[in-house]
Order: structure tokens, then C-alpha cells, then sequence
């Protein structure tokens, strides 16, 4: 099948694009507002952008009526959010925490998760995710939508601080994702996890070296190709 976006005529039953571009990393983005209330909440438009140093992006629709999400205007108020990355074993606690909650509520208590404090920004992260990136706010980029819930602010941050905890990281040294089995969203209300990871070395024929491989692959910071 064939459709133009513009048309949107697919014929499915349901809206298919947002499952043409999976798995998506689902952003649980904490921040805490100008009047010092904390504020939770998952966003699958979310990616790094790149390394050296480390950049993170997160693109938030607008609400029906148009009204910029809680997590835009706090990380503009601020400056500051931390991204947590979700364990299975929190996704009910995520789910709770995508509600539309009006922005004098907690969503950690909401959701019931305990807050842990950062080390160089005031947004709390969550305790018990096994990883978060504290982050500082750079630029907001509107994207306008054929809608007003279509119109998107695209937040750019970087990553100035990183938590890993010790018991998910492995001999070797990498991140036991296995164990962690972070969610990932598909299309309609689906989500995924990872369940199983491999290994492709990368293929040196058309010239390069490991090293510079792991440069870009791995995110070696620092390193000089």
C-alpha cells in the first residue's frame, strides 16, 4: 500500500505512521516547576543527538486546545530536567504518570515513586530507575502543526551528569540492558522491551580502524579519530 501524508488516506482502521519508526525510546522526563512542584512524565519522541559532549532531544506535542505540556514550560522556567530510563518493572508507575495531571500535582506521588536527589540540577530523578541523565536546557525548536495538538516543541539538553546503578553493570563493563529490560514504544498503545541483545563488529573492509569504530559506536568522549 501507498498513502500521502496530506491525504491521509490510508484506508486502515487505525493511524499507522507512528508505527513505521520503532522501537522509540520513551523519555521519562523529570522536572520540577517554578513554584517548586515536581512534575513527571513519559515522552517516545525522545533521542540523543550525539556524544562529544552527550545532547538529548525531546519533542513534546501540544496539547488540544494548544497549551504547552508541564515538562516544556518547566524546563524553560528552569533550565534544568533528568531523563530516567524505564525499567519493566516500572511500567504500571510510567503509565500512571502519562496522565494528564494539572500542574500543581506530583506525579512521583501520584504514581508512588520515590525520589532521589541529583547532584548538579534541582529536578529529582527516579530512585529506582537504573539510569538517568541530569541535564541542562539549550534551545526549544517550534515545529507548527496542521493542528494545534500537531504543533511541537522540539527541547534540546545537554547532559551534564550521568547515574548508572552498580548492580546493573556488567564485568566487562558494559550495561546489563537484559536485566533492565527497557520499555520502548510502538504504535496505537503498544510497547516493547528489551528482552535480548547481540553483537555486530563493525566491518573494517572499506578501511578504518577499531578504534575509530568504537569512537562513534560506543561514544568513546574524548578521543581524537
Amino acid at each position: 500500500m501507498f498513502y500521502e501524508t496530506a491525504k491521509n488516506d490510508h484506508g486502515l482502521a487505525r493511524p499507522p505512521f507512528k508505527s513505521c519508526a520503532v522501537p522509540r525510546v520513551i523519555g521519562w522526563l523529570s522536572t520540577v516547576s517554578a513554584d517548586g512542584v515536581d512534575n513527571l512524565a513519559p515522552y517516545s519522541q525522545f533521542t540523543n543527538l550525539t556524544f562529544d559532549p552527550p545532547y538529548v532531544l525531546v519533542s513534546i506535542n501540544r496539547g488540544p486546545t494548544g497549551k504547552r505540556k508541564d515538562t516544556c514550560v518547566n524546563i524553560e522556567a528552569t533550565g534544568e530536567f533528568v531523563y530516567n530510563i524505564v525499567p519493566y518493572a516500572l511500567r504500571n508507575a510510567m503509565n500512571v504518570t502519562a496522565a494528564p495531571f494539572p500542574p500543581e500535582v506530583d506525579e512521583f506521588e501520584k504514581a508512588g515513586l520515590k525520589k532521589a536527589k541529583c547532584e548538579l540540577v534541582k529536578p529529582c530523578r527516579v530512585a529506582d530507575s537504573p539510569i538517568n541523565l541530569e541535564c541542562r536546557y539549550v534551545q526549544t525548536i517550534v515545529l507548527p502543526g496542521d493542528s494545534k495538538s500537531g504543533t511541537v516543541d522540539i527541547i534540546i539538553g545537554k547532559v551534564v551528569g550521568v547515574h548508572i546503578a552498580d548492580d546493573v553493570i556488567l564485568p566487562d563493563g558494559k550495561i546489563d540492558m537484559e536485566k533492565i529490560r527497557p520499555l520502548a514504544r510502538m504504535g496505537y498503545s503498544d510497547y516493547t522491551s528489551v528482552e535480548h541483545v547481540f553483537e555486530l563488529e563493525p566491518d573494517l573492509q572499506a578501511g578504518g580502524t577499531s578504534e575509530m569504530a568504537r569512537y562513534g559506536l560506543e561514544g568513546a568522549t574524548g578521543m581524537v579519530p
